[in-house]
């Protein structure tokens, strides 16, 4: 079900204390000044797939800011890309400055300030991640932060459609099949930090894109086989197993890695499922794919930092992640 925050209702005077606590428990904190005198009407509409957030923001002038004080107060670990529909948008991070029009759109990073001014009527749609859900170096994310990419143009353009597509449809697909679609949505921004880079395969982004796209459907759909392999995955699509690896150190991540990403990440939200009868720990495992219980346990806690039963007990209770003790944030996000 969709989160939908809405200042209609409030008192016109209480809209800009409201809004900004809106916008700050959907996000990250930040610190929210509307521009307007009697600022009109606005919304929020999320929803949560998987690790990620998709927002549609609409609302009037305000400015934005994320100052090293509000950094300390949490969120630092996140990344926000903000496709812009209406209104213009100037984003400063870094030294750098880039004004987003609609069809546009740039990503900032939480861990360092910015600033962001929107000086008339706008609206957007937000992807909110955590950085390390995505297979990109340090370097990788730095070209996709406060650099603007044109939704017109090549693999910006599949990213923006993507991502359009997705946000549309969140809230009436299953968990699962919207888990996979946000998985390659963060996969395709993958794509695009390095092509912006120059790290391309030899054929064109386009084809290189489509196989990826097929190989990493077919893997989600089979990922409770334990004879998922390189040599079956290849042979399914008509490659080789040189090139699927090639595929997949393009996306800064090995497939093996990629694989068990997924895997465990299925088995994290089996084990926090509070219905009645829970499966077992192995029972988990096995339907996702682990050959061995010891060795998905050892997975499990080197990603998440607790054992598969520490996790699914304090899940089971409602404890939030950071509660559960030897807990850590991962690429693979620890709430549920």
């Amino acid at each position: 079900m969709p989160v939908v925050l809405d200042t209609t209702d409030v008192p016109s005077d209480d809209r800009a204390e409201y809004w900004h606590e809106a916008v700050s428990r959907t996000f990250i904190p930040l610190d929210v000044a509307l521009l307007d005198r009697a600022p009109a009407p606005a919304t929020i509409t999320s929803h949560r797939v998987g690790d990620v957030q998709l927002s549609l923001v609409e609302a009037g002038p305000q400015r934005v800011e994320r100052s090293a004080g509000l950094i300390a107060r949490g969120g630092e670990d996140h990344l926000t890309l903000a496709l812009q529909h209406r209104g213009t948008a100037r984003l400063e991070q870094d030294g750098h400055r880039v004004v987003l029009r609609p069809g546009t759109f740039a990503v900032s990073d939480a861990g360092r300030p910015f600033a962001k001014e929107l000086p008339e009527a706008f609206a957007f749609t937000a992807l909110h991640w955590p950085r390390t859900a995505v297979g990109v170096s340090d370097e990788d994310l730095k070209v996709l932060t406060t650099t603007v990419f044109d939704s017109a143009d090549g693999t910006a353009r599949l990213v923006a459609a993507y991502l359009e597509c997705l946000s549309r449809s969140a809230g009436s697909m299953e968990p699962q099949l919207a888990c996979w679609l946000a998985t390659t949505a963060l996969d395709l921004l993958a794509v695009l930090a390095h092509e912006r880079r120059g790290l391309s395969l030899a054929e064109a982004p386009e084809a290189a894109l489509a196989v990826l796209a097929r190989v990493k459907d077919h893997i989600l759909r089979n990922l409770g086989d334990p004879g998922l392999s390189p040599e079956r995955i290849a042979a399914a699509h008509h490659v080789s197993v040189r090139y699927l690896h090639k595929l997949f150190r393009f996306e800064g991540v090995t497939l093996a890695r990629w694989i068990q990403r997924q895997r465990l990440d299925m088995c994290r939200r089996d084990l926090a499922r509070r219905t009645a009868g829970r499966a077992t720990v192995a029972a988990v495992a096995s339907r996702w794919g682990f050959v061995s219980a010891s060795h998905f346990s050892r997975a499990f806690r080197a990603v998440y930092g607790l054992s598969p039963r520490e996790w699914q007990a304090y899940a089971g209770t409602g404890a939030g992640a950071g509660t559960a003790p030897g807990a850590r944030a991962s690429g693979y996000g620890i709430a549920v």
